[in-house]
């Protein structure tokens, strides 16, 4: 499988095209057109799907890339290592050029709520322009991965070094239950931490707190199917993409997207 980043004209957004389908039909990168399933972020267009959207998604938006299409040749994205690493690498290799449009801003307004006692996702306002995410990480059924908590400042800098490279996780019980769906059959033990009590088979960490950092990353995918720049102070407890969703239409009801003309003036990037 094959995934081809080409540049796209202002305005376009980001836009998934199925290479492999007859006249290469387009899947916008738009929270509305998510799709419910399991243990990964899928878009539905037309009847046209494109599947594990999430890690793409949040390197093209912490490296402020809004107009791209996206062109593959499978319903499924590359996974690679399981992190946004490698497309990181490629589109950092690739360039930019700065559009003359300017990025959407949706701010948090008053404080957001979504979930329950056992997992949640909470948006507050922030006195700052920032983009602050927290994630708080606990498997009691699992001591090698257990209790995490990890708290950044969205950057395309802080990202790169702090976020890109962490990789996507599950328990071995959980992955023999994946391969029985059908799923991740092709998937080796180095693509992906794979967890026992004794920590990952075939692999080593390369964060110890990697497991939490990976979760921040699927969020700021998730989140990034708003199609706007996010300022708000962002906590998350044990909750995954189906939250994640349910917490970006809260925010598209309760805030108003923007052009930052009132603020620093920021042009879209091809």
């Amino acid at each position: 499988m094959t995934i081809e980043f080409r540049p796209a004209v202002e305005n376009t957004g980001i836009v998934f095209v199925r290479a492999d389908l007859p006249g290469n039909p387009r899947i916008p990168a738009q929270i509305h057109h998510r799709a419910q399933g399991p243990r990964r972020t899928t878009l539905v267009h037309q009847g046209c799907a494109v599947e594990l959207v999430e890690h793409v998604m949040s390197a093209l938006f912490c490296l402020q890339i809004d107009n791209c299409e996206v062109w593959v040749n499978r319903p499924e994205i590359p996974g690679c290592d399981g992190s946004a690493q490698p497309f990181v690498a490629a589109l950092l290799d690739s360039g930019r050029r700065e559009l003359d449009a300017l990025r959407a801003i949706r701010k948090v307004t008053e404080t957001i709520r979504v979930g329950d006692e056992w997992a949640w996702v909470q948006a507050e306002p922030i006195d700052t322009n920032d983009y602050h995410l927290l994630y708080d990480l606990d498997y009691p059924n699992c001591s090698a991965i257990g209790e995490q908590s990890y708290s950044i400042c969205i950057t395309p800098e802080s990202y790169i070094a702090e976020i890109a490279a962490a990789r996507t996780f599950v328990l071995e019980s959980e992955a023999q239950q994946l391969r029985k769906q059908g799923l991740g059959r092709r998937v080796e033990y180095s693509d992906l931490l794979v967890f026992t009590e004794d920590g990952p088979i075939n692999n080593s960490l390369r964060f110890n707190d990697e497991c939490a950092r990976h979760k921040l990353l699927d969020m700021v995918g998730d989140f990034a199917l708003i199609g706007a720049d996010l300022i708000g102070k962002f906590t998350a407890y044990r909750s995954g993409h189906f939250l994640n969703a349910k917490m970006a239409f809260a925010l598209l009801q309760q805030t108003k997207s923007s052009h930052p003309a009132d603020a620093d003036a920021v042009k879209k990037i091809a």
